[in-house]
This record gives structure tokens, sequence and C-alpha cells, in this order.
């Protein structure tokens, strides 16, 4: 995907980053989008900088306290005043808890905060989105962004605020080493060099390695992911000994890769401490003669170890954060990618509501490409290999052309044709799921271009059953009702009624309150066939679509769906598309698509006499079709 307009485009093929799991330490472009998020929590963010702030001095204060005690009162006896030095060091440490847990509290608050609001964010974003979108982007990868990017992304002020306290902290320390003894300090800071050097090394290696463990989970969780959705086909094909084989040595890697990782972060701490204690004796050595020498005091030469003791632990931090940085910009970029990409349907800023419908449908020289629908928005530039939208749509040939067809209310339209005629396509574009270019014809409903008027106006008023029933968590009731909540149980229960489904809801357990398990599969596919047909109905529509909605079930349940068409199709304008001669030969109409065209026209027995497509559909496919479903029925 590209995103017209985004600050973000060029990264990858498509907008994807994937791959780009280390991004730059510090990306303004994503520091200045996240800034809205972090406003409504700006007093949380303060306050948790306040609370770093008095953490890090009290954490720079106490070994100077110490050295205070040391050299001020001790030496000289003056216990009275070590008592007070003691309480004022046990106030600061104190206080610097008190200040330490504020700012994980707060740092939590507007973390969260900005979590469940980038989220709520996405998920709206993501409704809004239209299915062309949907159509070339894997539910993976969007699951990827909404649930791990977001995560990441919400540690970022954490990490923040824990970098901007360390480099304090460093700085702070360092400053102290060198007001308590210019000479030690400078002394004692020879082995940052080689501290550097370490860290220069280390760093790709690190990179690298936390970049091998992010690709190896991806695979873990995408191998997960498909044997789980395909469980009935493993099971079915019997290939669990084989999959867990393939999935044994895709988990395989992703232990080594987090081996490797953790070989490389356990193989920075010696260095750390291996110089540390180098630091130390440095200072000791050194130190210690300067005490001899009277130049320092020997509670000087405490505190500056008890400084250096502090000087790589945020070192060792700041090591830590960087990686967590740059994937934390990386997932920011690619989030912000995702929000940057602007629907390819939209209604117009003058769009209309429609009245109450009667159902008149027509065609008026409607012609479409998918490429066409993309250029809309500027997508698949990249993945067609063009540099402009116009030459992407010149080399896909329409999957529609010059259609022009009347479709009168109340009448019940069957659409035929071989497979990748249009027959979907056609349905999607009066359902609005993809607009028409203006210059490829128009599809009117009552007289208005739908392209004109808001699409909720137009779902409200139309319905549609596809080829897969498709049934959310949750009761029967919640089912039936999803698009109308507000209907009452009586007119749920009419609809239900209506396609013969009532009877087998009163026999589950608890009625229409039975808890249906995702996507329904508790039920069989007639079953929740039949729900969909209620969902569909219970908005009372005064357009109905059916996609193959009869497809894929017994003759046992087509029989009671046809049995409910009749009811159901009485008065409301139909466009069914089926490969049944149960369910074509009933309709006022038959339009035979062939390679996106319009090829006939008429009722069955008008089509039969031409002996044109349909004749030979007819005799090639529809009627097997209707000998097996009359045999099933014996």
């Amino acid at each position: 995907m590209m995103m017209g307009g985004s600050a973000f485009q060029g990264r990858s093929r498509g907008g994807d980053v994937d791959g780009d799991t280390f991004g730059r330490v510090y990306d303004k472009r994503v520091i200045v989008r996240l800034l809205p998020y972090v406003r409504p929590y700006k007093m949380f963010a303060i306050l948790a900088f306040f609370a770093m702030l008095v953490y890090v001095g009290s954490q720079i204060a106490i070994p100077k306290l110490l050295q205070l005690g040391i050299d001020g009162y001790i030496e000289k006896g003056d216990f009275r005043g070590l008592l007070v030095v003691g309480g004022i060091f046990i106030g600061v440490a104190v206080a610097g808890l008190a200040a330490n847990y504020l700012q994980q509290l707060f740092m939590a608050r507007v973390g969260l905060g900005m979590l469940y609001d980038l989220r709520r964010a996405m998920f709206a974003h993501l409704q809004r989105l239209s299915l062309s979108y949907y159509d070339k982007t894997e539910v993976g990868r969007i699951m990827s962004r909404v649930q791990g990017d977001v995560w990441q992304l919400q540690e970022l002020m954490t990490v923040v605020i824990m970098t901007a306290a360390d480099l304090l902290s460093l700085s702070g320390i360092v400053i102290m080493l060198l007001l308590l003894n210019l000479k030690l300090g400078l002394i004692t800071m020879i082995v940052l060099p080689i501290l550097a050097l370490s860290m220069a090394i280390w760093q790709p290696f690190a990179v690298k390695a936390f970049l091998r463990v992010r690709t190896a989970i991806s695979i873990v969780n995408g191998a997960l992911n498909e044997n789980l959705t395909g469980v009935r086909v493993v099971q079915a094909l019997n290939r669990q000994p084989s999959n867990l084989k393939q999935f044994d040595e895709k988990n395989t890697e992703h232990l080594r890769a987090n081996l490797w990782a953790g070989r490389l972060s356990s193989s920075l701490l010696p260095v750390v401490d291996i110089l540390t204690a180098l630091a130390i004796v440095l200072a000791i050595f050194f130190g210690s003669s300067m005490v001899q020498g009277n130049e320092i005091a020997i509670g000087v030469l405490i505190a500056f170890i008890m400084y250096i003791q502090r000087f790589f632990d945020p070192i060792r931090n700041l090591t830590m954060q960087y990686t967590q940085l740059q994937r934390s910009m990386a997932s920011g970029a690619r989030i912000f990618e995702l929000l940057d990409v602007e629907p390819d349907l939209v209604d117009n800023p003058n769009a209309g509501r429609l009245p109450q419908l009667k159902g008149d449908v027509v065609l008026q020289d409607l012609s479409f490409s998918y490429a066409a629908s993309a250029e809309i928005v500027g997508l698949d530039r990249e993945t067609n290999g063009m540099n402009g939208t116009a030459n992407v749509a010149d080399t896909v040939p329409d999957v529609l052309r010059h259609l022009s067809l009347h479709i009168s209310p109340g009448e019940t339209v069957a659409v035929v044709g071989p497979t990748g005629a249009g027959k979907t396509t056609l349905v999607s574009l009066i359902s609005r799921f993809y607009d028409v270019p203006r210059e490829k014809g128009a599809i009117l409903v009552d007289g208005y271009d739908i392209r004109d008027v808001t699409r909720s106006s137009l779902a409200g008023q139309m319905s549609m059953v596809l080829q897969e029933p498709f049934l959310f968590s949750g009761t029967v009731r919640d089912n039936i009702k999803y698009n109308h909540p507000g209907a009452s149980d009586e007119h749920m229960i009419e609809a239900a009624k209506a396609v013969g489904v009532h009877d087998i809801v009163m026999q589950m357990d608890e009625g229409y309150d039975t808890y249906l398990a995702e996507r329904g599969v508790n039920l069989s596919l007639g079953q929740r066939q039949l729900l969909s047909f209620a969902r569909a109905i219970v908005a009372d529509p005064r357009i109905l679509i059916l996609d193959e909605a009869t497809a894929n079930i017994d003759s046992y349940t087509e029989m009671l769906i046809q049995q409910a068409l009749q009811r159901l199709l009485k008065d409301r304008t139909a466009i069914v598309i089926a490969h049944r001669l149960s369910t074509i030969r009933g309709a006022d109409k038959i339009v035979v698509l062939n390679q996106g065209e319009i090829v006939e026209v008429g009722t069955h027995e008008s089509l039969m006499e031409q002996d044109g497509l349909y004749a030979h559909l007819y005799s090639m496919n529809y009627s097997a079709m209707e000998e097996t479903a009359g045999a099933d029925g014996g």
C-alpha cells in the first residue's frame, strides 16, 4: 500500500515495514505524531518527569552526604551533627524510593492511556477502510500493528523518561566526580574509551540478534495461525506429524535466536563489571596516595568509589534502551503509516441521505476494474511496478464492461454465469463496497446515484447474505440483532420464523440466549446460514442480495430457505447469484454474465428457447445440480 500524503512513504513495498524492526533512535515524525496521544495525559507525564528529577537527585546526593558525614563529623567526633546528616541521608533515600514509585506509577498511567487511545483509534480507522485495502493486506499483519506495534510504542514514553533519567544521572555523576577532585576524576575516566569501543563492537551484533528473534517469532506465530485456522484440513489429511516436524524446526530457530540474543546481552554485563572494577582499582590506588598526601579526605575517596559504582549502571541501561528506542520508533512509523491510509470509499461532503426506497435499480453503462478502484487513493503503485496510477488502470482489464440493466421495484433478478464472469463484483458495486469512477458509468437506486448519497443510508435499506455465513461470538439474539440491537424480540422472532430457524433455535439449551462460539462453529453450516438470513431480514431491507447463499447447504436446508424466500422476497427487490436451478427458475428475470458483459437477459423459458450460453450452462451444470439435489432430498 502506498499512502497519499503520508510522512512515512517509501519505507518499503506497499508501505509495509515489517522487516524494518529497528528504526532510528530518534524519529521526529513519530514523536510529533505521538504528541496528540500524550496530550490528554500531560499532567501525569509532567509529574513523572519531576518524580524522575527527585529520584536522580537523591541518587546523586547520597554519596555526597556520606562524604560530608565522614569528613565533617566523624573525624571531628561531632555525633550530634552526624545524627543530623544521618537523618538527612535517610530522608533523601526515602524520598528517592517514593519518587521512583511515583515515576513508575505516573508513567504507567501515561503508557496505558496511550495504549488504549491508540488501539481505539486504529480499530476505528480499520472500520473505515474500504474492502480494497483488505483485498491486498494480510490479517496477520494488521493484527501485528494493533497488538505488537502498539504495545511496543506504548513503552516508548517509559523508555524516554528512563533514558532522560540515566543521562541526567550520568551527567550528575561526572560533574560530582570532577567537583570532588578533578585529577582523580580524570584518572578514573580512563576506562571510558575502552567502554565506548566495547559498545561500538557489541551494538551491531545485538541489533542483528534481536532482529533475528523478531523474525523467528513472526514465523512461529504465522505457522501457529495457519495450522489453527486450517485445523480441519490438517486433521482430515492426517498432517499432524509432518506439521509438528515443520513447527519444531521453526520453533527451534526461535529458541536458538533467543539463546544467541541472551548470550550477547549477558556478554555486556561482564565487560561493564570488569571496567567498573578497573575504575574502582584506579580510584583506590591513586586515591589512597592522595589521602596519604592530604590532597583529599577519606570521605572523598569513599564517595568516589560509590559514584563509580553508580556511573556504570546508567551506561548499562542506556545500551539496552538504545535498541528499545529503535524498535519503538520503527513500530511508531508502522502504526502511523496504517493510520495514514485513506479509505478509497468516502461519502461526498454534500452527500444526502436516501429516503425510504422502493427498490428501483438501474445500471448505466457500468464498467469497473479493481485497479481503477485502487487508483482513487493511489494504492498498489509499487506492487504493480508502476510509477503512476494511470498506467496501472491501463494495464488491468475491466472486470465489468458496459453493463446496462434495469431492475424494477419488487423484482427478483438472478445473475448467472461461469466462474470469473463478474457476478460477485456486480453485487459488491451495488452494495457500494467499491466506488465506480465517474467516467465508468453509474448505479442509480430510485433515481439517486449511490455515489452522491451516504453509504450508511444505502446500507441501512439493503441486506446481503453471503455464501460463507459468518456469525460472531455471542448469543443467537446478538447475532440476529447484530446491526439492529434496538429491534424488539417480537420482530426478531418474526424474522427467525420467516426463514424457518425459530424451531431450531428453540430446541437449543438456552433458546435465543444460547451462546455461539467463534464463527458459530457449534452450529451446522445450514443453521449458520439460516441465522444469516434472519439477520438480513430483521433489518426489513428494501433490497436483498443473495451471493450464492445456498451453494454450501444441504437440500433440506435449501428447501426451508426456498419456502422462506417466497415470503421474504415479496415486495422486495432481490438480486440473487446462484447455481442451483431451484433458486434461478423462479426469478422474474435472469441476467447472464460472461467475461464481464451481459450476454443474455430473460426468463428461464425464454433463455432456454434462445439456446445460448444460459441453455448451455443449464445443460452442463444446473440440471445436474438439480438432479443431485433431488436425489439428496429423496
